[in-house]
């Protein structure tokens, strides 16, 4: 169930110390919240010079106070913070809220005294968010300890800013979205992201979970909550696109971004990702009717050519489809409009609207009704005819009148249906408008905004989160990553390998060849990057070709050992480069792309939290985009994409399980039609 966190949300008591006249200090400004309860709760205002503060008589210290105090809100210079909280853990508190900075974000000292005082508050059984907070408030128990007022509603936010709660909080408010909960992160020394996650959803009043996190310290707890949520969690994160800070030895690593590692996280978990406060807005507006599309299939309609094709753009570029419609579909349509709409998709009412706005609704109606549409985008001047100024050439009050009706029965027909209707309008804050967002239908005023809002409703089979696999655990570790011992180590995991044979000079390099037939591969042992440096011969025909490419390699490389290995044979076959780099917040993150060579000059790769099970593996095979090869191309034949994918459950699996691999990577992986074979494997110790 996760750690209790009843005393933060819902305190039989609260206590600010440090509460202040000072408009100048945050003492002033969460004690003027946490007085806002009315009478919810008792308030105690603690300054250490006692008087009277915000007109009530303050008490100059907890103790003086007389009586247990359940939540402790901490506001004092950092000097004077242990001693604080000692003393709110002397006096009952089960929580404590510590706005002070100076920890954790100052260096090493700080970091030990921060230590220091969580292993405290733990020991005595309470809980803390910060320090280094803002504060938190909680609407649905009017518990209010931030400095600003967050409107209702049903959106947690758990945020390292609070000037971007503010921005979001004036975003929110076209759309009715509101908050249950507000909590500042701060250095998360004891309550951290995962906790607040997990609380947030179990808490009844909280419907989606808005995060915004700089950094994660443990991300793939924080993906497996999300998993676990049941609820729409939606992340805002920065700093996706530098490359790792550690220097990769292997192709997996040189490939993997941190922006690669937080969005295979996502996708895994079930997170909706977005860029800017704006997007976030936008994909919680549309998760507020709880509605998901059954497929990426979108309906289109406009009363103008040009809004159709820009919106029919946009939903394309957010991954959707705009597919034609159906004869019978189409027929209906035709039957319902007049002989200039077009009805192929998108839909014009091509000036129908202007003559009858109630054409708007029965064309939704019958969108909405067709088994090839999977969602609708209403775009253009809907809105227009019963904004304030009378609409277009000032259309009168009929036109007007029309436009509310056919308002209320798109409202009705929205209710009555499971499919997500999005609205674009010149007009989002029109009476007509205001009608459809009351019914719980996004309205959005940027075409781009609605095309995104459908795009956070519709799963594509390729995207489906499985969740976060648990980490597997092996018997014992990994002590060498030699290539041959890194080989061994795969094959004992279930992955194949040509024969090979570990030799050090001629004798041993012929009897080799002995035991097996050519054409051979000979490698020089102990390189990371024995194709850069030359140390792979290929397709050495028999054992005269195998002695004279051993004397030049030997005399140019000098390595102490050589592998001498069977040539698989190449013909119809795929070659794939499956790998796993260990990530410091997100643990093992795989990659699966065309390999080879060339991987890294293709960067046709796609990740996933480690392990991936065969059937995820299968999807993301089936995401690249070179997929098609693997289904044959120009005469070839199809390859074993279920092998392959097997493979690479092997591969992941065996990386997960040994923590002291910081990269591996199997390089090229040959995915022929009838299996596959690993031709070259890498593994680099953390």
């Amino acid at each position: 169930m996760g750690r209790d966190l009843s005393a933060l949300f819902d305190p039989v008591s609260v206590a600010v110390v440090g509460a202040s006249d000072d408009p100048a200090k945050y003492g002033h400004a969460i004690a003027s919240q946490a007085l806002r309860a009315n009478g919810r709760r008792p308030v105690h205002l603690v300054n250490h010079r006692g008087g009277t503060v915000l007109g009530r008589t303050a008490a100059p210290s907890l103790s003086a106070i007389g009586e247990p105090v359940d939540l402790v809100v901490v506001s004092v210079p950092a000097a004077g913070f242990e001693d604080a909280v000692d003393e709110a853990l002397r006096c009952g508190a089960r929580a404590v809220v510590a706005i002070t900075a100076g920890f954790a974000e100052t260096g090493d000292t700080g970091r030990a005294r921060q230590r220091a005082v969580a292993e405290r508050v733990r020991a005595a059984g309470a809980v803390m968010v910060g320090p280094n907070c803002l504060g938190l408030a909680d609407n649905t128990t009017d518990l209010f300890l931030a400095s600003d007022t967050f409107g209702p509603g049903a959106v947690a936010l758990l945020s390292q800013s609070g000037n971007l709660a503010l921005e979001l909080q004036l975003r929110f408010r076209p759309h009715g979205l509101g908050f249950s909960r507000f909590v500042s992160l701060g250095n998360q020394a004891d309550v951290t992201l995962v906790d607040l996650l997990g609380d947030c959803a179990r808490h009844e009043g909280t419907r989606a979970i808005a995060v915004y996190a700089e950094d994660f310290a443990d991300g793939r707890a924080f993906a497996e909550a999300a998993a676990d949520a049941g609820k729409p969690v939606v992340l805002l994160t920065g700093g996706r696109g530098d490359a790792s800070a550690r220097s990769a030895q292997s192709h997996t690593g040189a490939l993997t971004t941190s922006a690669d590692v937080v969005t295979a996280a996502c996708r895994d978990a079930g997170v909706e990702l977005v860029a800017t406060p704006r997007e976030l807005t936008v994909v919680l507006a549309a998760s507020q009717g709880a509605r998901r599309a059954a497929g990426r299939r979108v309906a289109v309609l406009t009363d103008g050519g040009g809004h159709g094709v820009v919106a029919a753009d946009a939903v394309e570029a957010a991954g959707l489809t705009v597919p034609e419609l159906g004869r019978p579909a189409q027929d209906d349509l035709r039957h319902a409009l007049w002989e200039q709409s077009a009805v192929a998709n998108p839909v014009d009412l091509a000036g129908m609207g202007e003559q009858n706005p109630g054409s708007y609704a029965g064309t939704v109606s019958a969108l909405l009704a067709a088994e090839e549409v999977d969602a609708v985008l209403m775009t253009g001047y809907f809105g227009g005819y019963a904004a304030a100024d009378g609409g277009l050439g000032g259309g009168g009050t009929a036109l007007a009148d029309g436009e509310q009706e056919a308002a209320r029965l798109i409202a009705a027909r929205h209710r009555a249906t499971a499919k997500p209707l999005v609205v674009q309008s010149m007009y989002p804050e029109s009476p007509s408008c205001r009608t459809l967002a009351a019914a719980g239908i996004p309205v959005f005023s940027a075409t781009e905004d609605a095309a995104r809002a459908l795009a956070a409703t519709a799963a594509s089979p390729a995207d489906v989160h499985t969740g976060v696999t648990p980490l597997p655990r092996a018997d014992a570790p990994l002590r060498e990553t030699g290539y041959l011992q890194t080989r061994r180590a795969l094959e004992a995991a279930g992955l194949s390998f040509p024969a090979a044979r570990e030799i050090q000079d001629e004798a041993e390099l012929l009897a080799a060849a002995g035991e097996f037939g050519g054409p051979y591969v000979l490698k020089a042992l102990h390189l990371l990057h024995k194709s850069d440096a030359g140390g792979v011969a290929l397709g050495l025909a028999g054992p005269d070709e195998l002695l004279a490419a051993f004397r030049e390699m030997h005399t140019r490389l000098g390595a102490p050992s050589y592998s001498v290995e069977s040539m698989a044979d190449l013909t119809d076959g795929i070659e794939l480069i499956v790998g796993v780099n260990r990530d410091p917040r997100f643990g093992p993150v795989a990659m699966v792309g065309l390999g080879g060579v060339l991987a890294e000059a293709l960067r046709d790769v796609v990740f996933a939290l480690a392990p991936v099970p065969a059937d995820r593996a299968l999807r993301l095979l089936r995401g690249l985009r070179t997929a098609a090869l693997l289904d044959g191309v120009r005469g070839r034949p199809a390859v074993d994409i279920a092998a392959a994918a097997a493979a690479v459950e092997t591969i992941t699996a065996f990386a997960a399980a040994h923590p002291e691999i910081a990269e591996i990577e199997v390089n090229p992986l040959l995915v022929r039609p009838d299996g596959v074979l690993a031709l070259d494997s890498r593994a680099v110790l953390a």
